[in-house]
């Protein structure tokens, strides 16, 4: 079965004070009708720049290499009304902070009902009608009251529900949720959720979620993507990836997590610091931080492999896999045990 979403060899530099700079680098991946793909990373790493790549919201002066394919479109080649019904009926964006993504001087109601009114030609009344059940859809009291308010009387969790409520209107086949809890205390972020996963399920959705939780990946997500350096290190399903991480970095990103079950007295935080894709060093961008990193590795770009049911974009995935989350065990390979250099 073709997949919904398919984007092949993605490369995006953005222009940084008149010089172009790479932020993403040959990024490749798919999804199918009604999965959830979560992409995890650190900041920096890509992950939003890949939603705004898919959605076309890029900044000015981007170059876009690479192809991006939904359904029998070629996104890229997409232009005029093909692209604004693309982005109004296909691909919707849940945003990470909702107050900046909302007029503050139009009313809540004239946010939900303008495209269905403008792109859709929908009847005013009608339109209100359908946002007025959306809110209720969403968890939102008085859906009428809140209709006639502005962004700044509500709080987070509602404007964020309200975000929901906009996505899901015209029934994307694809929710593109870009960190949507990110801003929100605990109690409601698992409200959020529940909410966006449930619409979801009922529309039959697609969805990427981008999350530095991978506990929240691993809870929600068929199939996850790690992105390290504007590049995919990993993709696998999500309930393998955490019982077995085929590359260095998913398994340092899964030990320096706390653990609420368990008593240690420290993290194993990663060495050194987060890369970007235009400064990443020659050979593996992870080399500098990676505790098996050898000397081709500084050297040799690795290409991203099939590795089980996964890929890994690393030179010893094979001879790693298996001993990543415990990299002391006797059945480590004993010439990729952590040198005792100390890392840079």
């Amino acid at each position: 079965m073709s997949p919904l979403l398919s984007v092949e060899n993605l490369t995006v530099d953005l222009q940084v004070s008149g010089t172009p700079r790479t932020v993403l680098r040959d990024v490749s991946f798919s999804v199918q009708e009604g999965q959830t793909v979560g992409l995890v990373g650190e900041s920096g790493s890509g992950k939003s720049m890949t939603v705004r790549a898919v959605s076309r919201l890029l900044p000015d002066g981007a170059r876009v290499s690479g192809r991006i394919r939904f359904a029998d479109q070629e996104v890229l080649d997409l232009r005029g009304s093909a692209l604004r019904r693309y982005r109004a009926s296909d691909v919707a964006m849940i945003f990470q902070d909702p107050r900046a993504y909302t007029n503050p001087l139009r009313r809540i109601g004239d946010f939900l009902t303008e495209s269905m009114v403008i792109n859709d030609r929908v009847p005013r009344r009608r339109a209100e009608r359908t946002a007025a059940g959306l809110l209720e859809e969403v968890g939102i009291p008085d859906p009428e009251r809140r209709m006639r308010q502005y962004p700044h009387e509500l709080s987070g969790g509602l404007l964020q529900r309200v975000m929901i409520a906009a996505a899901v209107a015209a029934r994307p086949r694809l929710v593109l949720a870009d960190e949507p809890t990110t801003a929100l205390d605990v109690t409601t972020q698992a409200e959020v959720m529940r909410i966006l996963i449930r619409m979801q399920r009922e529309y039959g959705m697609a969805m990427m979620l981008i999350t530095h939780d991978l506990d929240l990946a691993a809870s929600v997500c068929d199939e996850t993507i790690v992105l390290y350096a504007g590049e995919v290190v990993e993709t696998q399903p999500t309930r393998s990836l955490h019982d077995d991480p085929l590359h260095p970095y998913t398994a340092a990103l899964m030990q320096a997590r706390p653990e609420i079950h368990q008593r240690a007295e420290r993290l194993l935080a990663i060495p050194g610091s987060p890369t970007t894709a235009y400064e990443a060093p020659p050979g593996c961008s992870f080399a500098p931080r990676c505790r098996f990193a050898q000397d081709v590795c500084r050297t040799e770009t690795p290409p991203i492999v099939p590795v089980g049911a996964g890929a890994s974009r690393c030179l010893f995935a094979e001879e790693l896999r298996g001993t990543l989350l415990d990299p002391l065990a006797p059945d480590a390979p004993e010439h990729l045990l952590p040198a005792t250099a100390e890392v840079e």
